[in-house]
Protein backbone atom coordinates (compact mmCIF):
# COMPACT_ATOMS: atom_id res chain seq x y z
CA UNK A 1 0.00 0.00 0.00
CA UNK A 2 1.03 3.66 -0.36
CA UNK A 3 1.90 5.65 2.76
CA UNK A 4 3.64 8.88 3.74
CA UNK A 5 6.73 7.64 5.56
CA UNK A 6 9.33 9.45 7.66
CA UNK A 7 12.69 7.71 7.92
CA UNK A 8 15.74 8.52 10.04
CA UNK A 9 18.84 8.74 7.83
CA UNK A 10 21.37 9.88 10.43
CA UNK A 11 21.41 11.74 13.73
CA UNK A 12 18.98 14.66 13.38
CA UNK A 13 18.58 13.92 9.66
CA UNK A 14 15.28 12.63 8.27
CA UNK A 15 13.63 12.01 4.91
CA UNK A 16 9.89 12.05 4.30
CA UNK A 17 7.94 11.01 1.22
CA UNK A 18 5.30 8.65 -0.18
CA UNK A 19 6.43 5.04 -0.58
CA UNK A 20 5.14 1.46 -0.78
CA UNK A 21 4.83 -0.43 2.54
CA UNK A 22 3.17 -3.66 3.69
CA UNK A 23 -0.51 -3.72 4.68
CA UNK A 24 -0.69 -4.13 8.50
CA UNK A 25 -1.76 -7.42 10.06
CA UNK A 26 -4.60 -7.32 12.57
CA UNK A 27 -3.65 -8.45 16.09
CA UNK A 28 -5.72 -9.28 19.16
CA UNK A 29 -8.43 -6.70 20.00
CA UNK A 30 -7.35 -4.60 17.04
CA UNK A 31 -8.93 -3.35 13.84
CA UNK A 32 -7.53 -2.54 10.42
CA UNK A 33 -9.22 0.50 8.90
CA UNK A 34 -9.47 1.07 5.15
CA UNK A 35 -8.77 4.79 5.07
CA UNK A 36 -10.90 7.21 3.07
CA UNK A 37 -9.71 10.53 4.54
CA UNK A 38 -7.16 11.82 7.00
CA UNK A 39 -6.05 15.34 7.84
CA UNK A 40 -2.96 17.39 8.69
CA UNK A 41 -2.13 18.87 12.08
CA UNK A 42 0.84 20.79 13.45
CA UNK A 43 1.83 17.67 15.41
CA UNK A 44 1.98 15.74 12.11
CA UNK A 45 4.30 18.35 10.67
CA UNK A 46 6.60 18.07 13.70
CA UNK A 47 6.62 14.29 13.30
CA UNK A 48 7.62 14.67 9.64
CA UNK A 49 10.89 16.38 10.63
CA UNK A 50 11.69 13.92 13.40
CA UNK A 51 10.77 16.05 16.40
CA UNK A 52 11.64 13.76 19.35
CA UNK A 53 8.85 15.20 21.49
CA UNK A 54 6.34 13.71 19.02
CA UNK A 55 7.94 10.65 17.41
CA UNK A 56 10.88 8.43 18.34
CA UNK A 57 10.12 5.32 16.28
CA UNK A 58 11.24 5.24 12.63
CA UNK A 59 10.40 4.50 9.89
CA UNK A 60 7.07 6.06 10.73
CA UNK A 61 3.77 6.88 8.98
CA UNK A 62 2.37 10.27 9.98
CA UNK A 63 -1.28 11.18 10.59
CA UNK A 64 -2.98 11.57 13.98
CA UNK A 65 -6.48 11.54 12.42
CA UNK A 66 -8.19 8.95 10.27
CA UNK A 67 -11.66 8.09 8.96
CA UNK A 68 -12.78 5.09 6.97
CA UNK A 69 -14.37 1.67 7.29
CA UNK A 70 -13.44 -1.46 9.23
CA UNK A 71 -11.50 -3.72 6.86
CA UNK A 72 -10.63 -6.39 9.43
CA UNK A 73 -11.47 -6.78 13.13
CA UNK A 74 -10.60 -9.13 15.99
CA UNK A 75 -12.77 -7.11 18.36
CA UNK A 76 -16.28 -8.03 19.43
CA UNK A 77 -17.21 -4.32 19.31
CA UNK A 78 -16.63 -3.60 15.61
CA UNK A 79 -17.64 -5.45 12.47
CA UNK A 80 -16.31 -5.28 8.92
CA UNK A 81 -17.79 -2.39 6.94
CA UNK A 82 -18.64 -0.09 9.86
CA UNK A 83 -17.76 3.59 9.44
CA UNK A 84 -15.28 4.70 12.11
CA UNK A 85 -12.72 7.33 12.99
CA UNK A 86 -9.71 7.67 15.25
CA UNK A 87 -8.16 10.84 16.64
CA UNK A 88 -5.41 11.12 19.22
CA UNK A 89 -4.03 8.50 21.60
CA UNK A 90 -0.68 7.33 20.21
CA UNK A 91 -1.75 7.04 16.58
CA UNK A 92 0.59 8.93 14.28
CA UNK A 93 3.04 9.55 17.08
CA UNK A 94 4.92 6.36 18.00
CA UNK A 95 2.57 4.05 16.12
CA UNK A 96 1.85 4.40 12.41
CA UNK A 97 -0.80 6.98 11.56
CA UNK A 98 -3.50 7.62 9.01
CA UNK A 99 -1.55 8.88 6.00
CA UNK A 100 -1.83 5.52 4.27
CA UNK A 101 -4.37 3.23 2.63
CA UNK A 102 -4.80 0.92 5.66
CA UNK A 103 -4.02 1.58 9.32
CA UNK A 104 -4.04 -0.78 12.32
CA UNK A 105 -5.11 0.47 15.77
CA UNK A 106 -6.39 -0.95 19.08
CA UNK A 107 -10.18 -1.21 19.10
CA UNK A 108 -10.24 0.89 22.29
CA UNK A 109 -9.15 3.95 20.25
CA UNK A 110 -11.98 3.75 17.72
CA UNK A 111 -15.13 5.90 17.64
CA UNK A 112 -18.13 5.38 15.39
CA UNK A 113 -18.70 8.02 12.72
CA UNK A 114 -22.17 9.58 13.15
CA UNK A 115 -24.50 8.91 10.21
CA UNK A 116 -25.20 12.61 9.65
CA UNK A 117 -21.62 13.49 8.65
CA UNK A 118 -19.34 12.34 5.82
CA UNK A 119 -15.79 11.07 6.25
CA UNK A 120 -14.44 14.18 4.53
CA UNK A 121 -16.45 16.48 6.79
CA UNK A 122 -15.41 14.75 10.00
CA UNK A 123 -11.77 14.86 8.93
CA UNK A 124 -12.14 18.56 8.20
CA UNK A 125 -12.89 18.76 11.89
CA UNK A 126 -10.37 16.07 12.91
CA UNK A 127 -8.25 16.60 16.02
CA UNK A 128 -8.48 20.36 15.50
CA UNK A 129 -12.27 20.24 15.37
CA UNK A 130 -12.48 17.90 18.34
CA UNK A 131 -10.24 20.25 20.33
CA UNK A 132 -12.38 23.23 19.31
CA UNK A 133 -15.58 21.35 20.24
CA UNK A 134 -14.18 20.37 23.65
CA UNK A 135 -13.19 24.01 24.22
CA UNK A 136 -16.64 25.31 23.32
CA UNK A 137 -18.22 22.64 25.51
CA UNK A 138 -16.22 23.86 28.52
CA UNK A 139 -17.55 27.40 28.03
CA UNK A 140 -21.09 26.06 27.94
CA UNK A 141 -20.60 23.69 30.88
CA UNK A 142 -19.22 26.61 32.92
CA UNK A 143 -22.31 28.71 32.20
CA UNK A 144 -20.83 31.18 29.71
CA UNK A 145 -23.89 32.16 27.67
CA UNK A 146 -24.15 34.15 24.39
CA UNK A 147 -25.85 37.02 26.23
CA UNK A 148 -22.90 37.33 28.62
CA UNK A 149 -20.73 38.98 26.00
CA UNK A 150 -18.17 38.41 23.27
CA UNK A 151 -15.89 35.38 23.06
CA UNK A 152 -12.26 35.92 22.08
CA UNK A 153 -10.62 33.27 19.88
CA UNK A 154 -6.84 33.42 19.47
CA UNK A 155 -4.86 31.95 16.58
CA UNK A 156 -8.10 32.17 14.68
CA UNK A 157 -6.83 31.33 11.18
CA UNK A 158 -5.40 27.99 12.34
CA UNK A 159 -7.28 24.70 12.37
CA UNK A 160 -8.57 24.82 15.95
CA UNK A 161 -9.19 28.57 15.83
CA UNK A 162 -11.08 28.51 12.54
CA UNK A 163 -13.41 25.76 13.70
CA UNK A 164 -13.91 27.37 17.12
CA UNK A 165 -14.93 30.63 15.41
CA UNK A 166 -17.34 28.74 13.16
CA UNK A 167 -18.96 26.66 15.93
CA UNK A 168 -19.34 29.59 18.32
CA UNK A 169 -20.92 31.73 15.62
CA UNK A 170 -23.22 28.86 14.60
CA UNK A 171 -24.64 28.50 18.13
CA UNK A 172 -25.19 32.19 18.72
CA UNK A 173 -22.04 33.67 20.26
CA UNK A 174 -20.44 36.94 19.14
CA UNK A 175 -16.83 36.14 18.26
CA UNK A 176 -13.79 38.40 18.21
CA UNK A 177 -10.87 36.75 16.43
CA UNK A 178 -7.16 37.40 16.98
CA UNK A 179 -4.75 36.71 14.14
CA UNK A 180 -1.30 37.73 12.98
CA UNK A 181 -2.45 37.63 9.34
CA UNK A 182 -3.92 40.97 8.24
CA UNK A 183 -4.66 39.53 4.80
CA UNK A 184 -7.07 37.00 6.36
CA UNK A 185 -9.51 39.41 7.98
CA UNK A 186 -12.14 38.82 5.29
CA UNK A 187 -11.71 35.05 5.68
CA UNK A 188 -12.31 35.25 9.43
CA UNK A 189 -15.44 37.33 8.97
CA UNK A 190 -16.67 34.91 6.32
CA UNK A 191 -16.48 31.98 8.77
CA UNK A 192 -18.27 33.88 11.54
CA UNK A 193 -16.08 36.43 13.32
CA UNK A 194 -17.89 39.63 14.28
CA UNK A 195 -14.59 41.51 14.57
CA UNK A 196 -10.88 40.82 14.05
CA UNK A 197 -7.96 42.15 16.10
CA UNK A 198 -4.39 41.85 14.85
CA UNK A 199 -2.08 40.06 17.27
CA UNK A 200 0.54 42.81 17.55
CA UNK A 201 -2.12 45.44 18.25
CA UNK A 202 -3.70 43.21 20.90
CA UNK A 203 -0.42 42.57 22.73
CA UNK A 204 0.71 46.18 22.48
CA UNK A 205 -2.53 47.40 24.05
CA UNK A 206 -2.41 45.10 27.08
CA UNK A 207 0.64 46.17 29.06
CA UNK A 208 -1.10 46.81 32.40
CA UNK A 209 -1.47 44.05 35.03
CA UNK A 210 -5.26 44.19 34.45
CA UNK A 211 -7.41 45.60 31.67
CA UNK A 212 -11.08 46.53 31.52
CA UNK A 213 -13.63 43.69 31.48
CA UNK A 214 -14.32 42.93 27.84
CA UNK A 215 -14.81 39.22 27.03
CA UNK A 216 -17.11 36.65 28.62
CA UNK A 217 -14.76 33.87 27.56
CA UNK A 218 -11.62 33.02 25.63
CA UNK A 219 -10.72 30.06 23.43
CA UNK A 220 -6.92 30.18 23.29
CA UNK A 221 -5.00 28.08 20.79
CA UNK A 222 -1.53 29.67 20.99
CA UNK A 223 -0.44 30.17 24.63
CA UNK A 224 2.34 32.59 25.56
CA UNK A 225 1.91 36.36 25.61
CA UNK A 226 -1.44 36.28 23.81
CA UNK A 227 -3.05 34.08 26.46
CA UNK A 228 -1.44 36.05 29.28
CA UNK A 229 -2.91 39.27 27.89
CA UNK A 230 -6.30 37.72 27.09
CA UNK A 231 -6.74 36.75 30.75
CA UNK A 232 -6.55 40.43 31.71
CA UNK A 233 -9.69 41.24 29.67
CA UNK A 234 -12.01 38.48 30.88
CA UNK A 235 -15.17 39.57 32.66
CA UNK A 236 -16.01 38.58 36.21
CA UNK A 237 -16.64 34.82 36.51
CA UNK A 238 -15.47 34.29 32.93
CA UNK A 239 -13.64 31.30 31.47
CA UNK A 240 -10.58 30.80 29.29
CA UNK A 241 -9.71 27.48 27.67
CA UNK A 242 -6.14 26.68 26.64
CA UNK A 243 -5.15 24.02 24.10
CA UNK A 244 -2.04 25.16 22.22
CA UNK A 245 1.49 26.51 22.37
CA UNK A 246 2.36 27.74 18.88
CA UNK A 247 3.23 31.14 20.39
CA UNK A 248 4.97 29.75 23.47
CA UNK A 249 4.68 27.02 26.09
CA UNK A 250 5.41 29.60 28.79
CA UNK A 251 2.71 31.63 30.53
CA UNK A 252 4.01 34.76 32.24
CA UNK A 253 1.01 36.27 33.98
CA UNK A 254 -0.25 37.43 37.38
CA UNK A 255 -2.93 36.24 39.78
CA UNK A 256 -5.20 39.31 39.54
CA UNK A 257 -7.68 37.87 36.99
CA UNK A 258 -8.13 34.80 39.16
CA UNK A 259 -8.45 36.41 42.60
CA UNK A 260 -10.18 39.67 41.65
CA UNK A 261 -12.57 38.45 38.94
CA UNK A 262 -12.86 34.73 39.64
CA UNK A 263 -11.58 33.87 36.16
CA UNK A 264 -11.13 30.16 35.42
CA UNK A 265 -8.42 28.78 33.12
CA UNK A 266 -9.25 25.30 31.80
CA UNK A 267 -6.82 23.07 29.93
CA UNK A 268 -8.08 21.12 26.91
CA UNK A 269 -6.61 17.78 25.85
CA UNK A 270 -8.17 15.92 22.94
CA UNK A 271 -5.50 13.20 22.78
CA UNK A 272 -6.07 11.08 25.88
CA UNK A 273 -9.57 12.19 26.90
CA UNK A 274 -12.05 9.36 27.38
CA UNK A 275 -13.55 7.81 24.26
CA UNK A 276 -17.06 8.48 25.60
CA UNK A 277 -16.27 12.20 25.76
CA UNK A 278 -14.92 12.15 22.22
CA UNK A 279 -17.97 10.29 20.92
CA UNK A 280 -20.30 12.82 22.58
CA UNK A 281 -18.38 15.69 20.98
CA UNK A 282 -18.54 14.03 17.54
CA UNK A 283 -22.31 13.65 17.87
CA UNK A 284 -22.62 17.42 18.51
CA UNK A 285 -20.24 18.26 15.65
CA UNK A 286 -22.35 16.12 13.31
CA UNK A 287 -25.64 17.73 14.36
CA UNK A 288 -26.32 21.04 16.12
CA UNK A 289 -22.68 22.16 15.94
CA UNK A 290 -22.17 21.22 12.29
CA UNK A 291 -21.00 24.44 10.66
CA UNK A 292 -21.96 25.78 7.24
CA UNK A 293 -18.49 27.10 6.45
CA UNK A 294 -16.53 23.84 6.13
CA UNK A 295 -15.77 24.42 2.45
CA UNK A 296 -14.28 27.81 3.31
CA UNK A 297 -11.76 26.30 5.71
CA UNK A 298 -10.94 23.10 3.79
CA UNK A 299 -7.96 22.44 1.54
CA UNK A 300 -8.24 18.92 0.06
CA UNK A 301 -4.90 17.36 -0.87
CA UNK A 302 -3.49 13.95 -1.83
CA UNK A 303 -0.75 11.89 -0.21
CA UNK A 304 1.68 13.33 -2.74
CA UNK A 305 0.91 16.89 -1.61
CA UNK A 306 1.46 16.33 2.12
CA UNK A 307 5.12 17.34 2.15
CA UNK A 308 4.41 20.78 0.67
CA UNK A 309 1.57 21.32 3.16
CA UNK A 310 3.88 20.40 6.06
CA UNK A 311 6.26 23.17 4.97
CA UNK A 312 3.39 25.68 5.22
CA UNK A 313 2.36 24.40 8.66
CA UNK A 314 5.91 24.59 10.03
CA UNK A 315 6.36 28.09 8.60
CA UNK A 316 3.12 29.32 10.20
CA UNK A 317 1.62 30.09 6.79
CA UNK A 318 -1.16 27.49 6.73
CA UNK A 319 -4.79 28.65 6.79
CA UNK A 320 -7.77 26.51 7.76
CA UNK A 321 -7.67 22.72 7.55
CA UNK A 322 -5.84 20.33 5.23
CA UNK A 323 -7.83 17.16 4.46
CA UNK A 324 -6.00 14.24 2.86
CA UNK A 325 -8.02 12.13 0.43
CA UNK A 326 -6.67 8.59 0.32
Amino acid sequence: MRAFVVEKIADKEFSADVREVSVPVCGEDEVVIKVTYSSLNYKDALSSVGNPGVTRNFPHVTGIDVAGTIHESTSSIFKTGERVLVTGYDMGMNTDGGHCEYVKVPASWVARTPDAITDKEIMTFGTAGLTAALSVNELIENDVKPEDGEILVTGATGGVGSIAVSILSKIGYQVVAISGKAERIDYLKEIGAKDVVLRNDFNEGAKKPMMGEKYAGVVDTVGGEVLANALKYIKYDGVATCCGLTSSHELNTNVFPFILRGVRLIGIDSVECKLEKKQAAWEKVASKWKVDTLDSITNEISLDEIKKAYDLLLAGRAVGRYVVKI
